[in-house]
């Protein structure tokens, strides 16, 4: 389950397109880009849908180089299994519920969703912390562990790309998806914490009193 809401936050935080809007606005990247800001949400549109949709790399064909296309193809195949990985995590999540359910432990649900999510708490306020201190040394680490080439090391003087979407882009839609994710994990905790105190397992039932 946690793991299904941290894809969840970075799917709802990535195709946010007012995320991006601010962003052109707040570091001035029509005067870095040259694009208007309808050209810019234009081009925002075009790479949503290449992601979401699964285009052929044509469509980016009349914004971006070679290599920023290139890249691009990467960044399409992480998100179509991250897509995947999603939608796994949350049938394997709602599967387990069942089985919970159906053998009537509603008390031992309750343990595994508010005992489960501390793994997750831990690692990511260290992560949340540690990228605070020094974000561009784990953003690069983030590049080495998923993908094995160089093409993400783009140029900032002629590459549009990273022209739309500089480093404090990257860390203000991380610290959106961190925090929504802790939001909702804090959500499945309480659940599962009122669970554990009021539900009981049984082997012919779950019983749940409020």
């Amino acid at each position: 389950m946690p793991f299904y809401l941290l894809l969840l936050s970075i799917e709802i935080n990535t195709f946010n397109k007012n995320i991006y809007m601010d962003s052109y606005e707040k570091y001035n990247v029509t005067d870095t880009t040259g694009r208007s800001i309808e050209e810019l949400e234009e081009i925002t549109i075009v790479i949503f849908k290449y992601l979401r949709e699964g285009l052929d790399g044509q469509v980016l064909k009349p914004y971006f180089n070679d290599k920023e296309i290139e890249h691009m193809e990467d960044v399409q195949l992480l998100f179509k299994g991250g897509f995947l990985l999603k939608n796994i995590s949350l049938f394997l999540s709602l599967l387990a519920m069942i089985l919970f359910i159906i053998y009537r432990k509603g008390k031992s649900l309750g343990n595994a969703l508010f005992y489960g999510t501390f793994v997750w708490w831990g690692v990511f306020l260290l992560l949340f912390i540690a990228s605070l201190i020094d974000f561009n040394r784990y953003f690069t680490y983030f590049h080495l562990i998923f993908f094995d080439n160089e093409l993400w090391l783009l140029n900032p003087s002629t590459d549009l790309l990273i022209q739309m979407l500089p480093e404090e882009f990257f860390i203000s839609i991380f610290i959106r998806i961190i925090l929504f994710f802790l939001l909702t994990l804090a959500i499945i905790q309480i659940v599962g914490y009122i669970l554990m105190k009021k539900g009981k397992d049984y082997n012919g039932g779950i019983v749940i009193k409020f």
